[in-house]
């Protein structure tokens, strides 16, 4: 099984190529801004080149921009700590930058690896059972929508199902989000929370994939206290953190405004 340090690693080599960087460049200690550029090995769901993407594994920050925006970025990550660059009141000074542009603050999000020393099967009082791509089909429903994706079906590989009697209560997927790393989603019932479930499909599924050779990865909002209480539980420990940059349609869209 791999190590920490090498999870880790690989971790930082993909998004290197997810940012066209370098995976040293998120152990300086100075910010790094680079040129986004369409990369075939990026993270599939990524839709590149970025506007502003900014991630940052603790040490320092590393933005990869269109050229329009550089000196916005520039300006920004050089002005404030690298603790206090995705959070507010400093985040309204690059949102109102990035909107003089068209562009508007998008995404949030804490990423979190396994941490082999500490991750170990969980256990419920529910049947789980492991799935592949040819026991997802009907399953791409709404209850399951964040272990699976619908409009990326070929990308769900693996999974991890719990079952009372012949009903499934409980579904954690993963899909191969690039060559090296599979992205763990997890759903419970509404009413089977709170009994452990959710952790033990996922700590299962991480397993399963480490023993594949891949790096498990799990994704969720800071706000969204319940998934990282899970991740971890599960045995994940946070590992970087990302903001992305888009389109005022596209925001104004997603927040349903005319």
């Amino acid at each position: 099984m791999l190590t920490n340090k090498e999870i880790l690693k690989i971790a930082m080599e993909q998004s290197a190529l997810d940012l066209c960087a370098e995976a040293k460049d998120f152990e300086r200690e100075e910010n790094v801004i680079v040129t986004s550029r369409e990369s075939v090995c990026a993270r599939r769901y990524l839709k590149l080149p970025f506007s502003c993407q900014i991630v940052s594994y603790g040490s320092n920050v590393v933005a990869s921009v269109s050229e329009e925006f550089r000196e916005i970025a520039e300006n920004y990550i050089n002005s404030y700590p690298v603790e206090h660059l995705f959070e507010t009141p400093n985040l309204h000074v690059l949102n109102e930058a990035l909107m003089k542009k068209g562009q508007k603050i998008c995404f949030m999000a804490e990423y979190f690896l396994p941490d082999v020393t500490f991750l170990h099967a969980l256990d419920c009082k529910y049947e789980l059972k492991l799935l592949t791509q040819s026991d997802f089909v009907g399953l791409y429903l709404p209850e399951w929508s964040n272990a699976l994706c619908e409009k990326r079906k070929e990308l769900d590989v693996l999974g991890v199902g719990a079952y009372n009697g012949d009903r499934l209560i409980g579904l954690a997927g993963c899909s191969a989000d690039c060559d090296t790393m599979w992205q763990i989603g997890i759903d419970v019932l509404p009413e089977y929370r709170r009994q452990g479930i959710a952790s033990a499909l996922t700590s299962r599924l991480a397993i399963e994939i480490l023993n594949r050779g891949k790096v498990p990865f799990y994704c969720a909002a800071w706000c969204n206290v319940k998934s990282v209480r899970n991740a971890i539980k599960s045995g994940f420990r946070p590992a970087w953190v990302e903001m992305t940059a888009k389109s005022c349609e596209t925001v104004d869209g997603m927040n349903f405004v005319e």
